[in-house]
């Protein structure tokens, strides 16, 4: 395979510390490689030195020859002043080039040839290509082609810019979280597009379904180096556990040998300048690596939620609208202990706007939202908390609490759950400004829960957090005693927590899904399937009515019993689909139970429809 990067020993310095040291790996032609490694390790830094925009301490990066190579920054930078469209085609490539020639000479014509635009246009067959642009810009959601640039939100910004990258076709694509500001209905279609493209990958990401999917083989940055698995996201998690294992029974043996080597550099201290020097400086290369933090890949959770009552929050004829734009109308529901919800939908149909009405940050047109007294929320905003850049991480802490009650009369100190977040001593007392985004993060999320709260509101909380970070949080999420309330694209994430989900329609209608995001997108794909299977509309309106009683004297006697028999069997199985109905409905089920209704629902449809064309069948006869 012809290598298309090669990374040969690039070490980067942040300040007295070193992200990483002497890196080598290539990617060659095809491949579709991913970036994993905890937040602050230098994933941005790296892809930033490839690129040139930053500067390596030492080593080289090399890419191939006549290929072309675009890159999404995790903080893209666009020309405010200039359009979409504009921004689109100011990229550099032949095609954007002659479709820009074309459409500013149709514009201008006084001061373009038009007849060379379209001969160009011919010699490098661009007709197709304006409607290209308009289709990647419109899955992506950006829709209105004459906006600047500047009126965007950052979330707008990144996907212009990541439909810049993809229109251009280049021969290297890389992607620094490329699904942060996408719905799910963006991810799944960026999931297909990136599927098919022949273009070769790198890209670093915390959406685990995307990565499976998307990637064939991962590259970890770990203990400043480089690990590479020959696999998808989930043969990395069997190799990278098996790694660890290893690590950690080396760490052990060089912690039981340094006693003996520490022993005797302690007992002969005048005889030691005769000593072997290899021995002096074996000795303290074997201190470094006995001094390895084993523990450093842990992050258990278990801080108990405070008390939560029996009445949590009840929730009744909520209406909320802005001008014409219908966001939430008369929506009731009755919140249960220990429920997990996920929140679902399109950007724009009200999912931020629910959250803070039920947290009374704003008020409904209409409707009320009564709140238990035990209720105690802690909410993760997408935009975030505020720090002082100039405070030091363990005083941010300090000001919410002191202690932080674990329950069974155990406490701990501010400096502890830091230390559980991964928050070293002398990352603790570093100043904010000095973190990354994503510790910014660790450390906003270790400040809501240093409140103790028993009702969770977490809008967008994986944006930014590494995969071992999210790992963890999924199991203190599945462990916590209280509520939980999750606004998320990440699709994984979701299925592991959440019992049942709240889809936002659109025009103010909200749903109450019982079951996973997966099992929804099966049940859309069902619709789908049955939508395409099903007959005409007249006859899907008989279907809709009960089967009346008809004539039955052109039958023959064995169709005479089966039509009564289809009759009987239709009525049975539509009162059990009722009943389910009416228990997915109702809150309280675990897991397992919404899963299992879901699945005898699915089944119950299918038995109906099969029952139902055989009964118009019959009838037809008659």
């Amino acid at each position: 395979m012809v290598p298309f990067l090669q990374v040969e020993g690039l070490t980067r310095y942040w300040g007295d510390n070193i992200l990483f040291e002497s890196l080598n790996f290539t990617i060659a032609q095809g491949q579709k490689v991913a970036l994993i490694a905890r937040n602050g390790a230098g994933k941005t830094t790296l892809l930033d030195t490839i690129m040139g925009k930053d500067f390596p301490d030492s080593g080289k990066v090399t890419f191939s020859n006549e290929i072309t190579v675009a890159y999404l920054s995790q903080v893209p930078v666009l020309n405010p002043d200039f359009t979409v469209m504009q921004e689109v085609y100011h990229s550099s490539s032949g095609l954007v080039d002659a479709v820009r020639e074309y459409e500013e000479a149709i514009l201008h014509p006084q001061q373009h040839n038009l007849q060379s635009a379209m001969e160009k246009m011919d010699l490098l067959n661009a007709w197709d290509f304006d409607v290209k642009i308009k289709q990647i810009l419109s899955r992506l959601k950006i829709n209105n082609f004459d906006q600047k640039i500047s009126t965007l939100s950052g979330g707008q910004q990144k996907r212009v810019a990541l439909a810049n990258v993809l229109i251009n076709e280049p021969d290297f694509i890389i992607l620094d979280e490329p699904t942060n500001h996408l719905d799910l209905d963006m991810i799944e279609w960026l999931e297909e597009y990136l599927l098919k493209t022949k273009s070769t990958l790198f890209m670093v990401t915390h959406d685990r379904y995307f990565l499976d999917r998307v990637c064939n083989e991962i590259l970890e940055l770990d203990r400043k180096t480089i690990f590479r698995y020959k696999g998808n996201y989930s043969y990395f998690l069997e190799k990278r556990e098996e790694r660890q294992e290893i690590h950690q029974a080396e760490v052990e043996k060089a912690r039981n040998l340094m006693r003996t080597e520490l022993e005797w550099m302690r007992r002969m201290p005048q005889a030691r300048a005769t000593k072997a020097k290899y021995r002096i400086d074996s000795f303290y290369e074997l201190k470094e690596k006995a001094s390895q933090n084993l523990s450093e890949t842990e992050l258990a959770l278990s801080i108990e939620a405070s008390r939560l009552g029996k009445k949590i929050i009840d929730v009744d004829s909520l209406c909320k609208s802005y001008d014409s734009l219908k966001l939430i109308e008369n929506f009731t529901y009755k919140f249960s202990r220990f429920e997990k919800v996920g929140i679902v939908g399109d950007n724009g149909t009200g999912k931020s706007t629910f959250l803070n009405l039920i947290t009374g940050s704003i008020l409904p047109d209409k409707g009320t939202v009564e709140i238990g007294e035990t209720v105690k929320f802690g909410y993760y905003r997408q935009e975030g908390i505020y720090f002082e850049p100039e405070t030091k991480v363990i005083d941010a802490i300090q000001d919410i609490a002191e202690y932080i009650d674990l329950g069974k009369g155990n406490k701990w100190t501010a400096s502890q759950l830091l230390t559980h977040f991964l928050f070293s001593y002398e990352m603790q007392h570093t100043r904010i400004e000095k973190l990354s985004g994503g510790e910014k993060r660790r450390l906003y999320l270790c400040s809501i829960l240093m409140q103790n709260p028993n009702f969770l509101i977490l809008d967008e909380p994986t944006n930014d957090l590494d995969i071992m970070t999210l790992n963890v949080l999924e199991e203190y999420l599945n462990r916590f005693n209280g509520c939980v309330l999750i606004v998320s694209h990440d699709r994984y994430f979701m299925d592991k927590i959440v019992d049942h989900l709240f889809v936002f329609e659109g025009d103010g209608a909200i749903r109450n899904f019982p079951g996973s995001y997966s099992i929804y997108r099966d049940y859309l794909e069902e619709q789908e399937k049955l939508k395409r299977t099903q007959p005409s509309l007249p006859k899907k309106e008989v279907l809709a009515t009960k089967p009346k009683t008809v004539n039955l004297n052109k039958l023959t006697y064995s169709e005479k019993r089966e039509l009564e028999k289809l009759e009987s069997d239709i009525t049975s199985l539509e009162t059990e689909k009722q009943k389910i109905e009416e228990l997915m409905n109702m809150a309280g089920h675990s897991h397992v139970e919404l899963q299992q209704m879901s699945e005898r629902y699915n089944e119950l449809k299918t038995e109906l429809d099969e029952k139902e064309l055989r009964w118009l069948e019959l009838s037809e006869k008659v």
